[in-house]
C-alpha cells in the first residue's frame, strides 16, 4: 500500500455519468451523539475527523437528515466538508429519541426535508439526495415522484435510493435518473447481490453501508486474516479491499468518530488484492 494513503487511490466513478468521485467515502452517522442521537460528546472532534476525511482525498461523504437528527449535515458545515466534496445525504426516516428509526416517505415531509436539509448544510443546492427507505404506508412511486420533482426545481443535482429491491429500482428509473443505490453489503452479507448486478448494468453507484459489519464479518474471517496477513494490511482493510475489487460501481462509506481508524480505512484504498484473493473472499462469503 501507499505510504502516504489516499482515497484517490481507488479509483473514480462518474455519478449521472457527469459528477466525478473518489471511490473511497466516508459515512458521517459515526460524527452523532451515542445510538446516534444527539451531538457528540466532543464536537471537536466529530469536525476533526470529517475534516481528516477531505485531507485524506475523500470527496464523497454520504449522511443523512435523520442522523442526530440534523447533527451530522450541521457538523460536516461546521467542518467545511461541504465545499470541498459531494456531499449525499437523505429523507424517509425519522429518528425517535428511544433509538427507534421509522420511515416516513410522504411527500411533502420530503419537500420539506429538502429546504431544511439545504439549511443544514449551507449550499443552495444538494448533491445528492437520497429516498432513505420505502415507507410501507405511502405510494413508493409517490415518494420518488417527490424526488424527482425536486430534482427538476433545482434543489438537488442527483437522485440516490436506499434500501431498496431490483423491482424497485426499476420502478423509479421510469420517473427520475438514479445516480446511486445505497444497501447493506458486505463481503460477508450478500443478499442485495442482485440489486449490484442491476446497478451495473445500469452504470449506477451502489453504497454498501455497513460495509464493515462492525468488524463482525462472520465465517469469512479466517479468510481475511489470511489475505491481510500477506499484505501486511488488517482483515478490515481487506474487507474494504474487497468490495472495491469486487465491483466498478461499489462507493463505500466506511464511518468512523477516529481519525486514526478513518486513515486505517482510507489506507484502504491503496491496497490491490489479486483476483484469486477476491475469488477467495468471495466464495467465503456465499
Amino acid at each position: 500500500m501507499s505510504d502516504t494513503p489516499t482515497a484517490a487511490d481507488a479509483g473514480t466513478f462518474d455519478l449521472d455519468g457527469e459528477t466525478t468521485v473518489n471511490r473511497m467515502g466516508f459515512g458521517a452517522m459515526r460524527l452523532c451523539g451515542e445510538d446516534i442521537v444527539g451531538a457528540p460528546d466532543d464536537e471537536e472532534t466529530a469536525r476533526e475527523v470529517a475534516r481528516a476525511a477531505v485531507d485524506h482525498g475523500v470527496d464523497f461523504v454520504d449522511t443523512a437528515d435523520s442522523y442526530g437528527p440534523g447533527t451530522s449535515e450541521r457538523l460536516l458545515r461546521e467542518a467545511g466538508v461541504v465545499d470541498d466534496a459531494v456531499v449525499a445525504t437523505k429523507a424517509g426516516l425519522l429518528r425517535e429519541a428511544g433509538g427507534d428509526w421509522l420511515p416516513h416517505g410522504d411527500p411533502d415531509y420530503i419537500r420539506n426535508q429538502v429546504l431544511v436539509s439545504k439549511d443544514r448544510l449551507g449550499v443552495d443546492t444538494i448533491d445528492l439526495y437520497q429516498f432513505h427507505r420505502p415507507d410501507p404506508d405511502t405510494p413508493f412511486a409517490d415518494s420518488v415522484a417527490a424526488f424527482a420533482e425536486l430534482k427538476d426545481e433545482g434543489h438537488v443535482d442527483h437522485v440516490g435510493l436506499s434500501n431498496v429491491s431490483v423491482e424497485q429500482l426499476d420502478e423509479a428509473r421510469e420517473q427520475v435518473e438514479i445516480a446511486t443505490v445505497q444497501n447493506q453489503y458486505n463481503v460477508a452479507n450478500r443478499e442485495d447481490e442482485a440489486v449490484l448486478q442491476a446497478c451495473e448494468d445500469a452504470g449506477i453507484g451502489f453504497v454498501p453501508w455497513f460495509p464493515l459489519a462492525a468488524g463482525d464479518l462472520g465465517a469469512v474471517g479466517d479468510e481475511l486474516d489470511a489475505v491481510a496477513d500477506a499484505h501486511d494490511a488488517t482483515p478490515r482493510q481487506v474487507a474494504l479491499a474487497w468490495l472495491l475489487g469486487h465491483s466498478d460501481v461499489t462507493l463505500p462509506i466506511p464511518g468512523t468518530s477516529s481519525v486514526d481508524h478513518l486513515r486505517e480505512n482510507v489506507a484502504a484504498a491503496g491496497l490491490s488484492l489479486s483476483d484469486a484473493e477476491i475469488d477467495r473472499l468471495t466464495a467465503a462469503g456465499e
